[in-house]
């Protein structure tokens, strides 16, 4: 009987450890944001394709009706992008299965008049959803929030109260942190941040950029496309938004300000990253008394207080201005592609370069990682895989049709690629 009883235990313990794997693995194959789940471009999968096309090694592809820069993001088996009317006056959410491709919900969530105007590249459903179990939040700038259920494709609430002269239209995507809700609204009249209960859509905080900041820029430099991080300092949650006057770190909880980072006197695109308590951002751009407009990749220690301007950046690169996609960041390297096409690895301790190599096409959709390569994806449909390292080694050059703007998905040892019309699941078959 004991002996029932002791293989009774080691068969339950084994189930448990079988349970709790399998529950662990369904986290990690979820790609929860934009750049994903941990917003850092980085995937624990290991067997994701280095090779396709249009006609290798594609799972599935599924028309996207209307127009739309956001992301795939994936939960279960559901991946979601918003898209709207060319015109804007229909946004919606859209969502398939992730092992069919079929369409599972089209949901109308806002419906207008007359719409905020946009750059020309800019799309009126450029900000990416965020998806955890039961929702999906889905945000469209000025023209609305909205929280659905991913069981049935209801709406559980609306907002859109928020106001901004977006002027070039929006890039802010949403993010989920504990119970809250985090949106920024970057417009040329106003720029605040705010925090919503994700359950209800109620205002916890909202705090206003520093007028003193951004009271000396032309308007139509206050602007910005801010998708924020979260990093741990000293065991306190620190929110990290960078705006084109300044990047600041608030605690997540209030609001409230903690440290800040003066320079720039116009948008900021690409998001803060982070790797081993440092934080790196690129500023706004900076005008010369001589010579061209520049922008500067910094390095910061975020231990700081107050403005750490002088006392806590660790290094600076010069950058061309209107940095679009964010750097990937992994094992001490810093992956980029600059505004003037140039790919760039440099070292995250020093800021030296390790390589560059001068590239044909333009890359705004944002790298991402798994299995010990980096995923480029350029405007014109070609992903460029690369091996990790301090070294430069290509992979792979891999095409699909069409324009590509929206930073791939991995999910399942899969990539989700979004062009203009067509979603693509790419998967070893």
């Amino acid at each position: 009987m004991k002996n029932f009883r002791f293989k009774f235990l080691i068969s339950i313990s084994a189930l448990f450890i079988v349970l709790n794997h399998t529950v662990a693995m369904a986290q990690e194959s979820n790609w929860t944001h934009f750049r994903g789940t941990n917003l850092d471009g980085i995937s624990a999968d290991k067997q994701v394709p280095e090779v396709w096309s249009d006609t290798t090694n594609v799972i599935w592809t599924t028309e996207i009706r209307g127009k739309g820069w956001s992301s795939p993001v994936v939960y279960g088996n559901q991946v979601w992008v918003t898209t709207a009317t060319v015109d804007g006056k229909e946004m919606s959410g859209v969502c398939v299965d992730f092992n069919s491709g079929k369409l599972l919900f089209d949901v109308l969530l806002f419906k207008h008049d007359s719409i905020y105007g946009k750059h020309s590249i800019n799309t009126y459903a450029t900000p990416t959803p965020c998806i955890e179990q039961g929702f999906v939040y889905l945000n469209f700038g000025s023209s609305g929030t909205a929280c659905v259920s991913i069981s049935d494709g209801k709406v559980v609430w609306k907002r859109n109260d928020f106001k901004v002269e977006h002027v070039q239209g929006t890039g802010a995507s949403p993010i989920l942190y504990k119970d809250f809700l985090i949106l920024h609204y970057e417009g040329t009249d106003q720029q605040f941040i705010v925090a919503l209960n994700k359950r209800t859509g109620d205002t916890v905080w909202q705090t206003d950029r520093p007028k003193e900041c951004y009271d000396q820029l032309q308007p139509i430099g206050k602007k910005a496309y801010v998708t924020p991080i979260v990093v741990n300092v000293a065991g306190r949650d620190l929110l990290i938004s960078n705006g084109a006057a300044v990047c600041i770190a608030y605690d997540v909880q209030t609001g409230k300000e903690v440290w800040r980072v003066i320079q720039g006197e116009d948008s900021t695109i690409a998001m803060p990253f982070a790797e081993n308590g440092t934080v790196f951002f690129y500023t706004g751009f900076v005008s010369p008394p001589d010579g061209e407009k520049y922008a500067e990749l910094l390095a910061v220690d975020p231990k700081g207080s107050g403005d750490i301007t002088k006392s806590h950046v660790l290094w600076r690169v010069k950058a061309p201005i209107l940095q679009l996609l964010t750097p990937l960041v992994k094992d001490g390297v810093i992956y980029t592609i600059d505004s003037r096409n140039n790919l760039i690895a440099i070292d995250a301790k020093t800021g030296d370069t390790l390589y560059t190599k001068r590239l044909k096409n333009k890359y705004n959709a944002s790298p991402v990682y798994a299995g010990g390569r980096v995923y480029f994806t350029s405007v014109k449909g070609e992903t460029l895989v690369l091996k990790a390292g301090r070294t430069l080694e290509i992979v792979a050059e891999n095409q699909l049709p069409g324009e590509i703007y929206a930073t791939p998905a991995i999910s399942n040892n899969s990539l989700i690629i979004r062009n203009e019309s067509t979603l693509y699941r790419i998967g070893a078959r």
